[in-house]
């Protein structure tokens, strides 16, 4: 008896803990956070902008941790959350006057902002497809510089 507790214990474990590593991160970003992680060099991120008490943010429900999952294993796209209530000045400093407002940055400068329906397709098709903008302009300047 005391043999199948300890595989059901484990078997457990090893459940729990894939289930939990399957999930993608969405990478909540601070003042002391943001201009490091967007500035990361060939990188897109996605960032939604939302604060608690708004009812549009609030009807996302969990689109963004799972537009996360569905994005998991894509090079050089990360999605990430600010919460302004509790980072206004960074906020203010990006230029967000509503919520959610959903914005795409490549290599520390804003590149799109997405206005289209909330939906995890039309999001992921959005940030592919600007991304991959994004990346052949950097490369096209970098190439002018040599």
């Amino acid at each position: 008896m005391k043999l199948f507790n300890q595989r059901s214990l484990i078997l457990i474990s090893i459940l729990l803990f894939n289930s939990l590593s399957s999930q993608a991160e969405v990478i909540t970003l601070t003042a002391d956070t943001f201009n490091d992680k967007v500035q990361e060099k060939d990188t897109a991120w996605f960032v939604k902008f939302c604060v608690p008490w708004c009812k549009h943010c609030k009807n996302l429900g969990s689109l963004w941790e799972d537009l996360g999952k569905t994005m998991e294993g894509e090079d050089e796209i990360e999605i990430g959350q600010v919460d302004c209530g509790t980072s206004k000045p960074l906020c203010n400093k990006v230029d967000i006057h509503s919520y959610p407002t959903f914005k795409l940055f490549y290599n520390g400068e804003e590149v799109a902002k997405y206005q289209g329906p909330r939906d995890v397709e039309s999001l992921k098709t959005f940030v592919l497809e600007e991304a991959e903008k994004a990346a052949t302009k950097a490369q096209l300047e970098s190439e002018k510089e040599l």
